[in-house]
């Protein structure tokens, strides 16, 4: 049976239809969740996709966090639903309470649109599992808060868990430890800031290890 990923729209939502194209390439049936439904609609897993949403007013992802949508995949993820937060969709998670730490604004104030090598630091996730632990990949990184940010307890924890899924190898925005994504403590809800559904295609992306994300998803549905 081939598995089916929701990807959120918000207002201000700008590529969901990335993520979109992403889950039908790796493989599994794309279905468009909308902010304001509060029914899943009997999917596997659910992609909270990067952009501006509700134009990163008061915080960034603050406001759709509490779209109904969202309320919806808040208690999905609390019975294991696999959940991958991309960019503005990190910042959406942190702000809903499935991942800890927030994103803040980039070292220097500075917007950042770069190609970027990640290493991967968590292979077991539900969506990492088709990677092995220092893997480097090549993803696009488009975002002015993205500097991950949580106290010293925290990061100590994150750590010590094995909760870090993503290094940047340039740290160009100042993450503490470079942390470029993070996952929940059972390895099915994942946030990082970078976006893999832009690297999917040798030709539209600067890599395919993007695809990899989606990939792992797929496999962790089936097991």
């Amino acid at each position: 049976m081939t598995a089916t990923i929701g990807v959120i729209t918000f207002p201000g939502t700008l590529d969901d239809v990335d993520a979109l194209r992403a889950v039908r390439l790796a493989g599994a049936q794309p279905k468009s969740l909308w902010h304001a439904d509060e029914d899943l609609t009997g999917v596997d897993a659910v992609v909270v996709p990067g952009g501006f949403s509700y134009g990163d007013y008061l915080r960034s992802g603050a406001i759709a966090a509490q779209a109904p949508m969202m309320g919806a995949v808040v208690e999905a993820a609390k019975k294991g639903m696999p959940v991958l937060g991309i960019c503005n969709g990190f910042q959406i998670l942190t702000e809903a309470g499935l991942l800890p730490g927030a994103l803040t604004r980039n070292q220097h104030l500075n917007f950042h649109c770069v190609d970027t090598y990640l290493e991967v630091a968590n292979a077991e996730t539900a969506w990492t599992n088709r990677f092995n632990e220092g893997d480097k990949i090549l993803v696009p990184a488009k975002h002015g808060e993205g500097r991950f940010q949580a106290s010293a307890e925290t990061i100590e924890q994150l750590e010590k868990e094995g909760r870090v899924v993503f290094r940047y190898t340039d740290n160009f925005n100042g993450s503490i430890n470079a942390i470029a994504g993070v996952t929940s403590e059972n390895g099915r809800i994942v946030g990082l800031m970078p976006h893999p559904e832009h690297a999917i295609e040798a030709l539209t992306g600067p890599s395919t290890d993007g695809l990899g994300l989606f990939l792992s998803a797929i496999s962790s549905i089936g097991a």
